[in-house]
């Protein structure tokens, strides 16, 4: 897979410990569930969250682009490129956004 472990590590911090919070190999990169739910994730060069389509403004309003990898936006995700997420402020609410989304859906 080809992700940035240095990213990893940092996602990993904001994370901190939380119960049920697993990691999975997917999209190219590394994910990270909550329950078996999408949290967030690393690229190779970047990282993708999860705030779900009701936070998805507050998201980019904070500073994340809408995800696309296929060109088409993916309603509910967000990335942010290598710049960006050096900016601990921005990845702390992407990643409470993120946490609170996937807290409020059902266990997989």
């Amino acid at each position: 897979m080809a992700y940035s472990e240095a990213l990893a590590e940092t996602m990993r911090a904001d994370l901190g410990v939380e119960p049920g919070l697993s990691e999975k190999k997917m999209f190219g990169g590394l994910c990270f569930l909550l329950h078996g739910n999408m949290v967030c994730g690393v690229t190779k060069d970047g990282a993708m969250y999860r705030p779900g389509k009701e936070r998805e403004a507050r998201a980019l309003e904070a500073g994340a682009e809408p995800l696309s990898f296929t060109g088409r936006p993916m309603g509910g995700m967000v990335e942010v490129d290598a710049g960006a997420f050096e900016d601990a402020t921005l990845r702390a609410t992407l990643t409470e956004l993120s946490l609170a989304n996937a807290a409020s859906l059902p266990p997989k």
